[in-house]
């Protein structure tokens, strides 16, 4: 049985979700249809015709890609031209394109997640807080007789994580009363009767995007056949969410020495390198892609070093001045995404028992030579 594509863009929205994009970042379908199984997908760093090359051998049906191949509004599809002449390979061959580009970056364990982890930072923060994950208090009303029951349930769901504790909450013992009418099946008490209970009341809180996780524990394990709770907003603020990272590094090592640990790591053949090379590097910001308007969010991190793409030359006079070094591995270093997205997917896949088969495409999109 092969997945649907619809399910897998599903899937790569649990991982991705599109509420973390940046406004009016192209992502989501750009090309052809999800109504159908595949049984193989394609990740891209970009969408090449050298990439689609790639999906039509694999027989692909799907290609999730990080950069979009629709970047505005267009005007013609004409296909005598280089990007009409890809869309009607992609069409032709039924291969359609998603795409998950900064809602993949903020995401948790994201692109820029995985680069902190590749260089092994710790305490990571985020650079850019874009969002915070609203929070709710649930409070529910369970018969003493089941209260650790129902607590379990809902806290084990993601419920009551407040900063680096789990399986907080807050518990009351009082007595409830109902009525139960004529036709219901009552767990406790007799139809036409005024009950009173013994009850619980259970305080937590949910953060909105585990919400219906949460509430289908609680019904789940709540022996009630109507169960009493609440929800209301909460003046909190949850998790951030935001582009890039800033963590600091186990021990300090020299600038060069990161410079080298960064080219490994994250497979690009050359860096450029702004700083003194003997500089001993504590702290460290990442970000993927295009980084130069983030000199001043690693200052203010107090971060000695930002590790970006596509620094231009006066903001590299900028940091400089600053005090800031930097090391530039390039756009294309973001590739590392298409080996992590297709081992996420593989492991969802697999856990539902599907044969849909997920690939890193091994095409190099590097426009750019080092001679």
């Amino acid at each position: 049985m092969f997945a649907n594509a619809q399910t897998i863009v599903q899937w790569m929205e649990q991982l991705a979700p599109k509420s973390m994009a940046v406004e009016n970042d192209r992502i989501g379908l750009q090309l052809g249809s999800i109504r159908k199984e595949v049984g193989h997908v394609l990740v891209a760093l970009d969408v090449t015709d050298e990439v689609v090359d790639e999906a039509i051998r694999l027989n692909a049906g799907l290609i999730i890609a990080h950069h979009a191949i629709i970047f505005r509004p267009l005007a013609h599809l004409q296909t005598d031209t280089p990007a009409g002449k890809l869309y009607e390979k992609l069409i032709k061959h039924d291969i359609a394109v998603y795409i998950s580009h900064t809602n993949y970056d903020v995401a948790e364990g994201g692109m820029n997640d995985l680069m902190a982890t590749l260089l092994q930072l710790t305490d990571v923060k985020v650079l850019e807080t874009l969002q915070h994950e609203p929070l709710q208090k649930l409070v529910v009303f369970v018969p003493d007789t089941h209260a650790e029951q129902v607590r379990a349930a809902i806290l084990d769901a993601g419920a009551g994580h407040i900063g680096a504790y789990s399986h907080c909450s807050f518990n009351v013992s009082g007595v409830g009363t109902f009525q139960p009418q004529d036709g219901t099946n009552p767990f406790i008490g007799h139809a036409g009767k005024l009950e009173e209970v013994k009850e619980a009341r259970i305080e937590t809180i949910v953060p909105k995007s585990i919400k219906s996780r949460v509430l289908q524990a609680m019904f789940k394990s709540h022996p009630y056949e109507e169960v009493a709770y609440d929800l209301y907003p909460v003046d909190l603020e949850g998790t951030a969410y935001g582009l890039g990272r800033v963590g600091k590094l186990v021990e300090p090592i020299a600038l060069q020495e990161l410079a080298e640990r960064v080219k490994s790591k994250f497979d690009v053949p050359h860096v450029r390198v702004v700083g003194d090379l003997d500089r001993p590097i504590r702290k460290v910001a990442v970000l993927g892609g295009s980084g130069s308007r983030y000199v001043k969010h690693a200052l203010f991190h107090g971060a000695d070093v930002l590790v970006t793409g596509d620094i231009d030359y006066h903001t590299a006079h900028d940091a400089l001045a600053a005090g800031l070094s930097i090391i530039d591995p390039g756009h294309n270093a973001e590739k590392m995404m298409k080996a992590d997205v297709a081992a996420r997917l593989q492991a969802l896949a697999d856990e539902r028992g599907t044969q849909t088969r997920f690939h890193p495409s091994t095409v190099c999109t590097e426009p750019f030579q080092f001679l």
